[in-house]
């Protein structure tokens, strides 16, 4: 299957699009979400490419490279700081909720994101792939043990280990870090897995983790896309897309695909 050669798929923005993505859902056997940025906008962080994003007041080649945390620590964690206190401040919005409740009636079986934020778990979901690490704990450098984010105090950084006085560091992936092997892994046997492929709040060009439903594609699986405006996925990848806030479309998804169940 040559990729490239798609033209752009079909774009909705109004019921017809939520109808199709649930009866599409109810007929799939297997499918998973993946998630980027976008649907955490809707929970108070924006997008660090946007901007009003962490890149547009610090540039990711001085202060999110893993080189430059190792360099300069304290540099780095003016940063990590601004981020830390927006990643502990976020609740999940309903597109969090709607995906968590898919999976507890058992129809998503996988939710791969991008996100380091710990909202899809905050909103329910069992089995999530952080593909990109998380924010919610610290590691030592030295000893590996490890802390809750919510128990740093911002006022005290560069935060050590209370057990060896180590440079802690957040388990995210910096730049020139590599993904989690775990992560990869598991995502990847889940991408080639799914039948169906619901692509929420991500425009799908930050790699390896584009590959993902790239992969899906690949397999065989549907690929329906959730984003505020058209993406590269829109033009390459997805089979249609519906246009608009994840928080108010995945819910409505998730209703229309309940009231199937019922009939």
């Amino acid at each position: 299957m040559d990729l490239r050669q798609k033209e752009g798929a079909i774009r909705y923005m109004d019921q017809e699009g939520i109808q199709r993505a649930a009866e599409d859902l109810f007929r799939s056997s297997e499918a998973i979400a993946f998630t980027g940025a976008g649907i955490s906008v809707e929970s108070g962080i924006p997008d660090f490419r946007g901007a009003t994003g962490l890149w547009s007041k610090y540039n990711p080649e001085e202060y999110a490279t893993i080189e430059a945390f190792h360099a300069d620590p304290e540099k780095v964690w003016k940063m990590l700081k601004e981020m830390t206190s927006l990643l502990i401040e976020a609740k999940p919005n309903p597109a969090h909720v709607g995906l968590a409740e898919l999976e507890k009636i058992g129809k998503v079986r996988t939710i791969i994101t991008q996100n380091v934020d710990g909202l899809h778990q905050a909103a329910g979901s069992q089995n999530v792939i952080e593909f990109h690490g998380s924010g919610a704990t610290l590691s030592c450098l030295s000893c590996k043990s490890t802390i809750s984010a919510e128990k740093l105090s911002l006022e005290d950084l560069p935060p050590t280990c209370s057990q060896c006085n180590t440079l802690m560091k957040p388990d995210v992936v910096f730049f020139g870090e590599p993904i989690p092997w775990d992560a990869y892994v598991s995502a990847m046997e889940a991408a080639r897995g799914c039948d169906l492929v619901l692509v929420v709040g991500t425009s799908g060009v930050v790699y390896p983790a584009a590959d993902i439903p790239i992969t899906a594609k690949e397999s065989g699986a549907k690929i329906i896309e959730i984003n505020l405006e058209p993406t590269p996925l829109t033009q390459r990848i997805s089979d249609y897309m519906i246009q608009g806030m994840c928080g108010e479309i995945v819910p409505q998804v998730v209703e229309t695909f309940k009231k199937l169940l019922d009939r």
